[in-house]
């Protein structure tokens, strides 16, 4: 009689990680304004901020993007080039 095989769980972090985030789907924005191809692509700088943890688990519960849906939340409040 022949043995199913051995499966281990992964023990390093980057496999752990990656077993987690694979089912994660994250949906395409169809609010993310698309640049213009030449035009000067937005830098991005690292920040620390405090969120209030209803707001963070409402970004986080659609998986891997959430800091990017974050920003586009906070793009949609900023006023406009033209508006200004």
């Amino acid at each position: 009689m022949a043995r199913p095989p051995i499966r281990r769980r992964p023990t390093d972090p980057l496999s752990i990680a990656e077993a987690v985030f694979k089912p994660a789907v994250s949906a395409a924005s169809d609010s993310v304004p698309v640049r213009p191809k030449g035009s000067i692509p937005i830098s991005k700088e690292l920040v620390s901020i405090k969120l209030d943890s209803d707001v963070l688990a409402h970004f986080q519960e659609d998986g891997p993007g959430w800091q990017e849906r974050i920003n586009d939340a906070l793009r949609q409040h900023m006023p406009r080039s033209s508006d200004a």
